[in-house]
């Protein structure tokens, strides 16, 4: 049988890090990463032949759980027809259609082919429309790897504590404008010295890359009144939230209207697909209607369409609630055993995401996330994954619970934790 150590050696030879993504190389954690033979359900198979219960899920997409059989059918029946046409296909319409019924702040959208270039579009578009070129982001929001985003970002470039990165230009992040999460008081700061070079404010309304963090009351209202006030536009970062928090992903759930959101991860089911929508008289701008160049290949990719068709019809008939309810009482049931265990933690959640953060007192933004044990989070990833849970490998990232999840998978989880030593 051949193990994840062969592999990982071997691709350390012809793959930078031996990964396509960093974080998958588990550096953080301090152990190589696993190599993944098969999926289904909430499970996961190793190379090696271990079977884990899975709390990452993709990274946060496979709500439904691994080759779920009516998406795994659709896509098959889609990949018979021709897995890529580079024109345009009945399908493509078909999931704008669902995507704008389900957003409400869409009018139109425009398919891609990931969260990165969902997010990177958006910026080019708001600029575009605006006739400004700054930009305000977090810290600690994570919107894919384009240069302007790559200032205080959370998620990989946290792990791995790389505080940009070389090959970005200075002149390129020198238009992004850093705030605190949740400090409104900060971004009124930079609007009073910057107002009438601030293209857009973007945000992810709810953290999801330097673990999950919640939005502040008022903080996201605040947010939409100052963008309209000065004429900027506010972006919503939904590739992890968006069909997650709720069928209308956070927007819906907070009751917030974001001039241009961004999309990823779920609506593809699994395969790669990202979106950027909002206000028709926006979006009109995008080529070909308008003077704003974006294009792609692969993007409405016919298999992948079919995926996420049937998979936004399996979720607008989900019971979002009971899922809620269930992890609710996964994270009680965690902040139970480590109070039993004498180790401190601040638990954040919402619909199905948690993070454990190994501190004292709540994690409200970047600072207080990144106050947390980093070296207690690896020994208790370490643990777990012996014992077969299978959780991010970073302190920086979210816990997803899915509708595939059983009790029995719950409980193993528990079983699991209570055998951690830290």
């Amino acid at each position: 049988m051949i193990h994840s150590k062969q592999l990982f050696e071997r691709a350390k030879k012809v793959i930078p890090g031996g990964v396509n993504s960093p974080v998958r190389a588990c550096l953080s954690v301090g152990v190589d990463p696993l190599f993944i033979a098969s999926a289904k359900g909430a499970h996961l198979r190793t190379v090696d032949g271990a079977e884990l219960v899975d709390f990452v899920m993709s990274w946060g997409p496979m709500l439904l759980g691994y080759v779920h059989p009516e998406i795994h059918e659709a896509a098959t029946q889609a990949a018979l027809r021709g897995t890529s046409f580079g024109a345009p296909c009945e399908a493509e319409i078909q999931m704008a259609e669902a995507v704008i019924d389900a957003v409400p702040s869409m009018d139109m959208v425009r398919m891609v082919n990931s969260g990165t270039e969902a997010t990177m579009s958006a910026l080019r578009l708001a600029r575009g429309f605006t006739g400004r070129s700054k930009v305000v982001k977090f810290e600690g929001n994570y919107h894919g790897h384009a240069d302007s985003f790559l200032a205080s970002a959370g998620s990989g470039v946290a792990t791995l504590s790389i505080p940009g990165t070389p090959g970005v230009p200075a002149e390129t992040v020198a238009h992004t404008l850093l705030a605190p999460y949740n400090d409104l008081e900060a971004v009124k700061a930079l609007f009073a010295q910057h107002a009438q070079d601030i293209a857009a404010v973007i945000v992810e309304p709810m953290a999801g890359n330097m673990g999950c963090v919640l939005p502040a009351e008022g903080f996201l209202e605040g947010l939409r009144q100052l963008t309209r006030a000065h004429g900027a536009l506010l972006i919503f970062d939904e590739v992890i939230t968006g069909f997650r928090l709720s069928y209308g992903g956070a927007q819906k759930r907070f009751g917030i209207n974001p001039d241009l959101t961004t999309l990823g991860k779920i609506i593809g089911g699994g395969y790669p697909v990202g979106a950027y929508g909002g206000r028709r008289e926006i979006m009109e701008r995008i080529a070909p209607c308008g003077d704003v160049y974006q294009a792609g290949t692969l993007s409405g990719n016919p298999v992948a369409m079919a995926a996420g068709l049937a998979t936004l019809k399996l979720l607008k008939a989900a019971d979002y609630q009971a899922l809620e309810d269930r992890t609710a009482r996964l994270t009680d049931d965690l902040s139970s055993i480590f109070q039993e265990k004498g180790v401190a933690t601040a638990i954040n959640h919402i619909a199905s995401i948690f993070t454990v953060f190994f501190k004292e007192g709540p994690v409200t933004d970047f600072e207080s996330a990144k106050a947390a044990d980093a070296g207690l989070y690896a020994t208790y990833y370490a643990q777990l994954r012996e014992l077969g849970v299978n959780l991010a490998p970073s302190a920086f990232e979210c816990a997803f619970t899915s509708f595939a999840h059983t009790e029995q998978d719950y409980d193993q989880f528990l079983s699991a934790v209570r055998k951690v030593k830290l």
